[in-house]
């Protein structure tokens, strides 16, 4: 099977349309990936051609997604590039189109703040805040002795 992994680094151009749809959770939004290159005669960084993506996420990256995105932040994201071909009253359009596997904040444009998701839990969607963040739930000596990492010392 031959697909075509790419990552692109870019600003959310548009707001994340999220759905819950019978398959499951699905969000969509436009990503802007603009190229720079270093002008010798201006002596300045320029900006040189943008490309649009939409990019498409399911399940709960698209839960996710639709929680933590913004139009304008900085972006990376890691998926299958689909190029779509369609005809639209008479004209020929070309889409490309990414089904994501990864999305995250590009840090290196700026800081952020990383929530786990509990198991079960579902995190904030923008029809429902954000839980209270304050007091973590819970949870057995056994179930954290489980998740933190093994440090072998010799």
């Amino acid at each position: 099977m031959n697909e075509t992994v790419i990552s692109v680094v870019g600003n959310v151009a548009t707001a994340p349309v999220y759905r819950d749809l019978p398959s499951g959770p699905s969000a969509r939004f436009r990503l802007a990936a603009t190229s720079r290159y270093w002008d010798r005669e201006k002596a300045a960084w320029t900006d040189g051609h943008t490309n649009f993506f939409t990019v498409w996420a399911n399940r709960q990256l698209a839960v996710n997604a639709a929680s933590s995105l913004s139009v304008g932040e900085p972006v990376v994201v890691h998926g299958r590039l689909k190029v779509r071909m369609d005809v639209r009253d008479g004209q020929n359009w070309t889409s490309a189109d990414i089904d994501a596997v990864a999305i995250g904040h590009d840090l290196s444009r700026g800081t952020a703040v990383f929530r786990r998701t509990g198991r079960g839990e579902a995190p904030a969607t923008p029809d429902r805040p954000e839980p209270n963040w304050e007091t973590p739930p819970a949870t057995s000596e056994s179930e954290s002795q489980r998740d933190a990492p093994e440090i072998v010392m010799t």
